[in-house]
This record gives structure tokens, sequence and C-alpha cells, in this order.
């Protein structure tokens, strides 16, 4: 049996048998190491596994003159299992931020919105192309007009009138079906 000086010449030499023996001698050692610092299996697993791939693309950097073979695959490894708990740690302040974002599900929307909704679609539907689309830019990717010039082509004041006249279809759309159907708005303009 080699000795982790032979091991570690034949390591360096590109002697992919000399990995493999330096793992059945110190990958029990690396993953127990791994698993105390972690505290899940699987991650030490992962991080055993990267320690070795790590020893194997920077075989040139080990000498045995500064430490054992051991040592520097230990020193691989603890450097491998901080970069996953710090890793942990972001995504976990990344989920947390998300989480913070999120809006709570509110109670179930009353049939009142979901008629103003459904009327608002419907009339966005029957808009001309441009017309719909200019006030597709404008509420519901939050353009500014003439930021909607630019992505449509369109001249500023043609931006600024496709808006206008399908504001003003949806208004009287709103106010013909709204009237009929009892929604919020039409019960507020008749008590004014």
């Amino acid at each position: 049996m080699d000795s982790d000086d032979e091991l570690a010449e034949r390591l360096r030499d590109g002697d992919e048998k000399a990995l493999r023996v330096a793992y059945d001698r110190h990958g029990a050692t690396v993953l127990y190491l791994a698993q105390r610092l972690l505290g899940n299996r699987a991650d030490a697993e992962d991080v055993t596994q990267l320690t070795f791939v790590a020893a194997w693309t920077g075989r040139d950097g080990y000498d045995p003159q500064r430490g054992t073979m051991l040592g520097w695959l230990l020193g691989i490894a603890k450097r491998k299992a901080v970069d996953r708990l710090r890793s942990a740690a972001r995504d976990q302040r990344v989920a947390e931020t998300v989480r913070a974002q999120v809006p709570a599900p509110d109670e179930a929307e009353p049939p009142e919105r979901i008629i103003d909704r459904l009327i608002v679609a419907d009339e966005l539907s029957r808009l001309p192309t441009e017309q719909r689309r200019t006030l597709e830019l404008a509420f519901f990717d939050d353009l500014t007009h003439p930021q909607i010039a630019a992505v449509t082509g369109l001249p500023l004041g043609t931006v600024k009138s496709h808006i206008r006249r399908g504001m003003a279809n949806l208004r009287r759309r709103w106010e013909v079906d709204g009237a009929a159907s009892g929604s919020r708005s039409a019960r507020a303009s008749r008590a004014l």
C-alpha cells in the first residue's frame, strides 16, 4: 500500500486510480467532518464529492511539505461545507424576502368585482388591436406614454389618442353595464 506521499505524487501525476485510493482511505473521515459541520447526510455526501473533485482539479496545489493529505482534504471539505452553509443561508434569506413580499391570499373575491373584471376584459377584447395593446402596456406593464411609443413604434400623439379613446370606450361600457348589473360603481353614482 502506498504512503500518502507516494499517493500524493501519483495524484499530482494525474493517476485517476490514486484519487480512488485517496477516497477509499480518507472518504469516510471527510464525510464525517462534513456531516458534523452540516448536520445533514445528503449535503455531507455532496460536500464529500465536491471535496474529491476539487482535490483532483487542484492536485497540483497539494504540497506534502505543508501537511498531510488528510489535512489537505479536510481543509477542502471545510471550505466546501462553509460554502454550502452560506449558500443555504442566502437561499433562506431570499425565500424569506419573497414570502414577505407575497401578499396574503384575500378572502373570496366578491361577485361584483369578478363581474367588473369580466366587463373590462370583454371590452378590451372589443377594442382595435393597437388601442388594446397601448392600454395593456400602460396599465398591465406600467409603461409611460413615451415608452409605449418606443415599444410599439407608434407616434407619441397616436399612443395618447389610443389610450384616451380606449379609456372612453371602457368608461361608456362600464356606465352602461354597471348601471344594469348594480355594481359598486353604479351604486356610488346613484348615491350622488
